[in-house]
């Protein structure tokens, strides 16, 4: 049963700047002709995008006992106490309080965050921030799971 899940999606303003870049991709062509300047329209365009697009893909989900974060996937057995941060707060531990070994999953245009301590022996990462839109949220699906 799958009690969490969310997608960091990039911001419109951001779609806003990849259509820009068609256009000027277009402009750029625009003194070889109207079909080179069609296809730097096309072609820029639809790059811009797809950047924007793989960009805001991630996912964050707690299911099958563990945490998926990106590209890692953290049993929650290994897991500590999970911390719901506000904007100030996740500001702070995204750099001064930031830890080199951390796992951090950061999307600059999200401003709250989860930070949550990683307890297996093994490891040594001492804690994963992941930027999130609902911390409290995330953090109640984290013990939930943990039961």
């Amino acid at each position: 049963m799958q009690s969490y899940e969310e997608r960091l999606t990039a911001p419109r303003s951001w779609w806003v700047i990849a259509a820009l870049i068609g256009v000027a991709c277009a402009l750029m062509l625009l003194p070889l002709g109207t079909l080179p300047m069609l296809g730097g329209l096309i072609g820029g365009g639809a790059l811009s995008a797809v950047a924007v697009s793989s960009y805001g893909s991630v996912r964050i989900r707690v299911v099958g006992g563990a945490l998926i974060a990106g590209d890692a996937k953290i049993p929650l057995s290994a897991l500590g106490e999970a911390q719901a941060l506000d904007a100030d707060e996740a500001l702070a531990w995204r750099t001064y309080k930031a830890d080199a070994r951390a796992y951090m999953l950061l999307r600059g245009y999200v401003r709250t965050a989860v930070r949550v301590e990683i307890t297996d022996p093994e490891d040594p990462t001492p804690y994963a921030y992941l930027s999130t839109r609902e911390p409290e949220r995330l953090v109640s699906a984290l013990a939930l799971g943990r039961g």
